[in-house]
């Protein structure tokens, strides 16, 4: 027998994810992971019998629910569900997802859908942080249609601009998690590496990519194939997660925080060729950056790395601060990616030396591409 659980399908920014509201499915705990696993198609390196799409920008779920507090009006928890492992990540959250929430509870009637620009504030449960996304809202339902483009995405849209309100510290409680700009981890195989850890919307362990021998213009398909290459990566990020207090052993980072810090290799303005084939030259952007999600290489940027960059930015002694170009203006900070350039911000202030940053944002847009009814073993919600 089967069950029938409603869902809706939101692609946002430059991923897609299944959106559900709480009360449809079951609480958390091990029966809600294996429901997810399994309407993902997971654990299987294609998700064939699942609706994930192989990747892990594809393999994401937001679930929402009317909020009680004060300051908003929608609780939102994001679940990143891993492709080859059966395990289901809350550390964390995705910028790209949490775009696609305000157009999910105007449509469910969570919220009022006044014609006009609606600002729908949502609590992000994983970071613990209030979000603003602000969208059009006409005839009662969002306005999709619009000029707005994204790089990794075909075609334009209406823009959904993306607040997060006072976002240091959303797993690591602090803005700086070390207290420093910059540390050395020792890394085995490559010594003393040198990285800069910040946690704001989420947490990256930034590194020059010349560390590894890059230059910049690589592309995500050509760093895949490279197996040694994603192994040194791993255990930089693993020797990152230590530090970090998210692991007990470095080699244990792959399993047990997978998705937290995202290791960003940065490299100086450079020109390159996106993934597409578009010529990016050094003067459109302010850094160059090529994230990893998931132990993989990014095919774009996540809008929270992104976010968290620009924050990075603002901060004098990290890497981004030292990489990027000197007139850079971390308020309207310029990264350019394996899919083109993406703007994001940050505004901050200065507190006896220390660096504190009020808000960091981003633009993305988002569709709602299906609305329906996905269908699990029914033993699996028995279980509960």
């Amino acid at each position: 027998m089967r069950k029938g659980i409603p869902c809706t399908v939101i692609r946002g920014g430059t991923s897609k994810g299944l959106y559900f509201l709480e009360k449809d499915i079951p609480a958390p705990g091990a029966v809600r992971d294996n429901i997810l696993l399994r309407l993902m198609g997971s654990p299987d390196s294609r998700q064939i019998d699942g609706l994930g799409g192989a990747t892990s920008v594809t393999s994401k779920v937001a679930i929402i629910a009317p909020s009680a507090r004060p300051d908003a009006d929608v609780d939102y928890t994001f679940a990143q569900v891993n492709i080859v492992r059966p395990s289901v990540s809350y550390a964390g959250n995705c910028g790209n997802i949490s775009s696609g929430v305000g157009l999910f509870a105007i449509e469910q009637g969570l919220v009022a859908a006044e014609d006009g620009p609606v600002t729908v504030r949502i609590f992000n449960t994983n970071t613990q942080k209030i979000m603003l996304s602000h969208v059009e809202v006409r005839n009662g339902q969002v306005v999709e249609e619009g000029d707005a483009s994204i790089p990794g995405v075909p075609g334009t849209a209406a823009p959904v601009r993306l607040e997060i309100l006072e976002p240091a510290g959303s797993v690591c409680h602090d803005l700086l998690p070390t207290g420093n700009p910059s540390d050395l981890l020792a890394v085995e195989g490559l010594g003393q590496v040198e990285v800069s850890l910040v946690d704001a919307a989420n947490p990256l362990v930034f590194v020059d990519g010349q560390v590894f021998g890059l230059k910049g213009d690589e592309k995500p398909a050509e760093l895949e194939k490279d197996t040694d290459l994603l192994e040194r990566f791993e255990k930089v990020r693993g020797a990152a997660a230590l530090r970090l207090g998210l692991v007990a052993d470095a080699s244990q980072a792959a399993a047990l925080s997978p998705g937290v810090p995202k290791l960003t290799l940065l490299a100086a303005p450079t020109d390159y060729q996106t993934s597409g084939g578009v010529s990016i030259t050094a003067a459109e952007m302010d850094i160059h950056g090529q994230m990893l999600s998931m132990q993989k290489p990014h095919q774009t940027y996540a809008l929270t790395g992104a976010m968290c960059t620009a924050a990075a930015a603002a901060i004098p002694g990290t890497l981004v601060h030292r990489m990027m170009k000197k007139a850079a203006d971390p308020s309207r900070l310029r990264i350019g990616h394996p899919g083109g350039i993406m703007e994001a911000g940050a505004f901050w202030h200065e507190v006896e030396g220390r660096t504190v940053v009020d808000s960091v944002y981003g633009l993305r847009t988002a569709r709602m591409l299906m609305q329906g009814i996905a269908f699990i073993p029914e033993e699996l919600w028995n279980e509960a």
